[in-house]
């Protein structure tokens, strides 16, 4: 299937226009303590930020999260059902997701859905030319919310996928519901793959989000850039910094942009105003245990079938 053509079927539907992109940027703003989603984030610009990050030598969880892939690739193949289609819930880069696909010959499509149309498309022309024999089927989408199956795939098995550890930007309930909200989504018996960042030393989890080199400032940055690219606003991005630090108390990393003295920016024909040292709340990564996801899986109506980790990170293989 072509990619582009698919691609530009796909455009006409897409989730997280500007308008709900400005509301949802001014509800955060005119909130206290301020707040942005962290959703935002992945703008063709922030997409490659991320990537960078990846790369990063003090961010583990890519490379950990691969490695685990990597390494239990066929055990997790063989519980794939025949004929299935492989969906992916915030797919950026598919490079996870063709381990999988490499493994798992019984897979007939793939089904990428990402808030980013451009960087989604990027990735799956480059898929195309790698994977000729699969059905690749993108969604522009915002994955947190309901979206239609294509009506081609809907008779297919589902396998849900959702690597990167993306389920740490949810609230503990918050993630309760959206796990629930991907049961229903693929049904009973749906087989269901997740990435989740472990419990660490404090020391080795603030490095990987205040890198040496600045990029995950940069990224957090992006996404007041991507405000006033998209919504016309007059953020002086040298009026803020990056701040992340762990929150103990809470099992979570915080990812704060700290406005460095008073001002006030415009937005959409809105003043906001801004203390010095008043904090824009951007990113929630929660950080868990085997033990406490795999108790939360099963207040979403999911059986755990097998933990693969490195003492790092975890894929969990979970049953509806």
């Amino acid at each position: 299937m072509n990619i582009r053509s698919v691609f530009q079927a796909a455009r006409p539907q897409p989730v997280g226009t500007h308008d709900a992109f400005a509301a949802d940027v001014i509800a955060g703003l005119t909130a206290r303590p301020k707040t942005l989603p962290a959703k935002y984030f992945y703008d063709l610009a922030g997409s490659a930020l991320f990537e960078r990050i990846t790369a990063l030598p003090e961010y583990y969880p890519t490379r950990s999260e691969i490695a685990i892939l990597r390494e239990h690739a066929p055990a997790i193949a063989s519980m794939f059902p025949p004929g299935s289609a492989l969906i992916e819930f915030g797919s950026g880069s598919s490079r996870k997701a063709r381990i999988l696909l490499s493994a798992a010959a019984s897979v007939a499509a793939y089904v990428p859905v990402d808030i980013s149309g451009d960087f989604l498309q990027q990735d799956l022309i480059q898929l195309e030319r790698d994977l000729p024999h699969l059905v690749v089927h993108p969604l522009v989408a915002d994955f947190t919310k309901t979206f239609a199956i294509p009506a081609e795939l809907a008779a297919l098995p589902r396998v849900g996928f959702f690597p990167g550890s993306t389920i740490g930007n949810f609230e503990p309930a918050e993630a309760a519901a959206f796990l629930h909200h991907i049961g229903d989504m693929l049904g009973a018996g749906a087989l269901l793959l997740v990435g989740v960042d472990l419990v660490k030393d404090e020391a080795t989890l603030y490095r990987a989000y205040n890198d040496a080199a600045g990029v995950t400032a940069k990224f957090n940055l992006n996404l007041l850039a991507r405000i006033n690219r998209e919504l016309g606003a007059d953020f002086d991005l040298a009026a803020f910094v990056h701040r992340a630090f762990f929150n103990a108390a809470q099992s979570r990393i915080e990812m704060h942009l700290v406005s460095t003295r008073p001002q006030k920016v415009w937005i959409n024909g809105i003043d906001i105003d801004f203390a010095s040292g008043e904090t824009i709340h951007t990113e929630n990564s929660y950080k868990y245990t085997i033990e406490s996801f795999q108790a939360l899986a099963r207040s979403a109506g999911w059986s755990p079938i097998e933990a693969f980790s490195d003492g790092l990170f975890a894929v969990h293989a979970l049953r509806r």
